[in-house]
């Protein structure tokens, strides 16, 4: 059994403490410094680690409490009641460094604390942990072309043992290197816990293509001393060290004249570097070819030089061609020589480094000749000249003859005759005869056709030898046609809108020609027709003109014939529609027009439904009047009354109605048919005579809505029909008046001579228009639809009208007669 030293130290300090109203002594206070345990102690177990004793006079019992006893390592420490420290089991120092543990003492008597004592049990370490490496195996790459000196991987290790102590610290070293080689050596340089490997010398991908190295680490124990080892393996990346070189060609290395794209010859290429790599890889470079006939490509599965034709050569200008290649790699070369070994960090040696501008001496770039024949074939005839161009006037008879086409043959090995034919002719003006070549004209040519284009009309032409094969030649033909007076100046719009206006407006009107100059414009414009102080055109010569309006004429649509004649004479007459309107309400008269057009029809459609729907009510009064009895209809003795007859929805406005023959008690009487300027004359000296004592009186609602009727007009024309209108109605209805309502038709009839008098211009006749009615009813709906007409399904009842008032009685038995008493 192995015997361990025990080191008690105790520390007794006697302290005096005086309170506030006696003075009594402390008890003895004890400290133990420390006890050492070697971690891994074998035994046998249980064995005596100590004891504490204390100075005492009286019983007291002991007591030991923390790690090792009832905390962390449980079980490996025990105090006896005599104050032996027993351990029963080993401790690892990698675990616990330190045991720390509080000792008691206490009177057996009172159980009082007696004594407390802080303990630290030290482990002490043995050297039973070998340094070890992170890794235990690096992996890294390195160029063959890297230079001496340089890093080639860092190795770390590390020791769990006490590093204070020689077990805990460690040294590296390079235990092996395979293979060994005479160009490279590797070393190390250590700092602390890792050490870094460098290289000496010249790498050699061909001598080594991979280095491992045994690294090891080993501590500095006492007794034993405990080592571990790494693998570190560098792998050598192959470089250019080595030049290819050509060693042949395969191939016919000739082709044939015209030929382009196709592969001429291969040359092979040998190479000591590594197959596949860059330093491997051929770089091929063409030399002495100044036209650019051919091209040079590596092929990547065998590293031949492929030689291709991409222009094509011509056999008449030269049979055979000699050029050059040199090939490299894709990669810049290297070399490195070990020229001594001297005992020291580094070696020396020499090194050379190629690139782009670097010429290697000892190493020149060889050039492979190659002679490349060219074989003649039959070439295609040519015209001459390749583009021809040939002018004619337009409208020349079909069977003029143009031109007659000639062409060549460049070959000097062969005679060949030719045949010419045409290719492409859109509008099939030309024929060619095919063994002379005369060009003659097909059709009668226009200038204005739209595959002209300035003036000139292409046909692609071709000339077959008899070659063997027969080879084709292309050119083309331009036809240059003169341009003739055959075209008309036509307007560019036929219709135009404007604006109604107290003073002159114009509008721009626009001709072409499709002639050229002289035959086209300035052209010269001419209204025709019936325009003086209405129309004219300002100026009348140009190529646009100005439309101007006069403010006589009216709204409406005006249809006018324009004469325009161009440089030669030549003229056109035309129609052009001009549509005027007030441009207060439709900016746009051309739309406004429109637009009514558009209305109208849908009026159309909705009169054709009233009438229809007018034909069903008539037939269901008839059925109606079949089965049932008439009611008489009261009316009052009134003076005579008659409907009205009229063709629109506002009456006496548009146009003139006869007056029919009516018998009146009164002091006038109208006959015949005459219309009311034949008896505006004769009423106009009474009307006269009673204007300063006649009034109007709004005696009723139809002399009120009569007022309305003939003076709502504002326009100038439209105020003058309304009233002609009013008065003509007011004389067919004379003798239906009685002697009130005369009154009020005398004063109406002076209203209106005053006003007429008023519109009258000085010294001239007051214009009689005939009515003229328009289609224009109204601003369109954006979703026009008829109104849902409801028809009542219960048959009218004349009982219902005999509540009503007397006037509208007077009314019914005007629409139905045969009810009216």
């Amino acid at each position: 059994m192995r015997s361990f030293p025990l080191t008690l130290a105790l520390a007794l300090c006697a302290v005096s403490v005086v309170w506030a109203d006696s003075k009594m002594r402390k008890k003895r206070a004890w400290i133990i410094d420390s006890f050492n345990i070697e971690e891994e102690n074998p035994g046998p177990f249980p064995y005596l680690l100590g004891r504490i004793e204390l100075d005492r006079k009286y019983l007291v019992k002991f007591r030991l409490l923390g790690s090792g006893v009832n905390e962390e390592p449980v079980g490996v420490l025990e105090m006896k009641s005599n104050g032996e420290i027993w351990v029963h089991k080993k401790v690892n120092y990698e675990d616990f460094q330190i045991l720390r543990l509080t000792f008691e003492a206490r009177n057996v008597s009172n159980d009082q604390v007696d004594t407390r004592l802080g303990v630290e049990i030290k482990i002490l370490d043995i050297n039973d942990h070998p340094p070890v490496f992170n890794l235990p195996v690096y992996d890294t790459s390195l160029e063959e072309s890297a230079t001496q000196g340089q890093q080639v991987l860092t190795v770390v290790a590390s020791d769990r043992d006490d590093h204070q102590t020689p077990n805990g610290t460690f040294s590296f070293r390079i235990a092996s290197v395979t293979p060994k080689t005479q160009n490279a050596e590797f070393f190390l340089e250590p700092t602390g816990t890792s050490a870094s490997i460098y290289f000496r010398g010249c790498l050699d991908y061909e001598a080594a293509q991979k280095y491992t190295i045994l690294v090891e680490a080993k501590d500095d124990g006492d007794k034993v001393k405990l080592s571990s080892t790494s693998t570190v393996i560098v792998n050598i990346i192959d470089k250019n060290n080595h030049l290819p070189v050509i060693t042949g060609q395969t191939g016919p290395g000739r082709i044939k004249e015209r030929d382009s794209g196709v592969e001429v010859l291969r040359l092979q290429v040998s190479d000591k570097d590594s197959p596949g790599s860059d330093a491997w890889k051929a770089k091929y470079k063409i030399h002495a070819d100044k036209e650019k006939y051919f091209k040079i490509e590596t092929d990547p599965q065998t590293n031949e030089g492929k030689l291709t034709v991409i222009k094509a050569m011509d056999y008449e200008e030269q049979s055979s061609m000699n050029i050059s290649v040199s090939v490299e790699n894709l990669v810049p070369y290297f070399s490195c020589e070990v020229t001594a070994r001297p005992n020291q960090r580094l070696w020396e040696v020499k090194t050379v480094t190629g690139g782009p501008d670097v010429k290697l001496p000892n190493y020149p770039v060889p050039l492979y000749p190659i002679t490349i024949a060219v074989e003649d074939v039959n070439d295609p005839p040519e015209f001459v000249p390749p583009v021809r161009k040939e002018g004619i006037m337009e409208n020349t008879k079909a069977g003029t003859s143009l031109c007659t086409l000639k062409a060549i043959d460049p070959d000097k090995n062969f005679a060949n005759t030719f045949r010419f034919f045409k290719g492409e002719d859109v509008e099939n003006w030309i024929t060619v005869d095919p063994k002379t070549g005369q060009v003659f004209t097909a059709k009668v040519l226009d200038r204005e056709s739209p595959y002209v284009k300035n003036s000139s009309y292409p046909v692609i032409m071709y000339v077959v030898d008899n070659g063997e094969p027969p080879m084709t030649g292309t050119g083309t033909l331009i036809i240059q046609v003169g341009d003739q007076n055959d075209n008309l100046p036509t307007l560019t719009a036929n219709s135009l809108g404007m604006c109604l206006s107290d003073k002159p407006t114009m509008s721009n009107i626009t001709a072409v020609d499709l002639d050229l100059p002289p035959f086209s414009g300035p052209f010269t414009y001419e209204l025709l027709g019936d325009v003086k102080g209405k129309w004219r055109i300002d100026p009348s010569h140009g190529n646009t003109v100005n439309l101007v309006k006069e403010s006589s004429v009216y709204s409406g649509h005006h249809e006018l014939q324009v004469k325009v004649s161009d440089n030669q004479g030549l003229s056109l007459t035309q129609n052009i529609s001009v549509t005027v309107c007030d441009c207060i309400t439709m900016p746009n008269c051309l739309e406004r027009r429109a637009s009514g057009a558009q209305v109208g029809n849908s009026a159309i459609g909705i009169m054709i439904f009233a009438m229809l729907l007018l034909l069903a009510v008539l037939l269901m009064v008839m059925l109606i009047s079949c089965k049932q009895e008439k009611k008489m209809i009261l009316t009052d003795d009134g003076p005579g009354w008659r409907l009205l007859e009229s063709n629109i929805e506002t009456p006496g406005t548009d146009c003139k109605v006869p007056a029919k023959i009516t018998q009146v008690d009164g002091p006038q009487t109208v006959k015949g048919n005459n219309y009311i300027e034949e008896y505006n004359g004769n009423v106009k000296q009474e009307m006269m005579q009673q204007q300063s004592t006649m009034a109007v009186q709004d005696s009723s609602f139809y002399r009120e809505q009569m007022m309305r009727r003939s003076l709502h007009r504002n326009s100038t024309r439209r105020s003058y029909r309304s009233y002609r209108s009013a008065a003509e109605t007011m004389n067919r209805n004379y003798s239906a008046f009685s002697a009130d309502d005369y009154r009020l038709r005398q004063d109406l009839f002076t209203r209106i001579n005053q006003n007429l008098a008023q519109l009258q211009a000085p010294e001239k006749e007051l214009g009689d228009y005939e009515p003229h009615c328009y289609a224009y009813e109204g601003e369109p709906m954006l979703n026009p639809q008829l109104d849902n007409i409801s028809i009542t399904e219960n048959e009218f009842h004349p009982d219902l009208l005999t509540n009503l008032d007397l006037r509208f009685n007077k009314l019914a038995s005007i629409c139905r007669p045969d009810l009216a008493s």
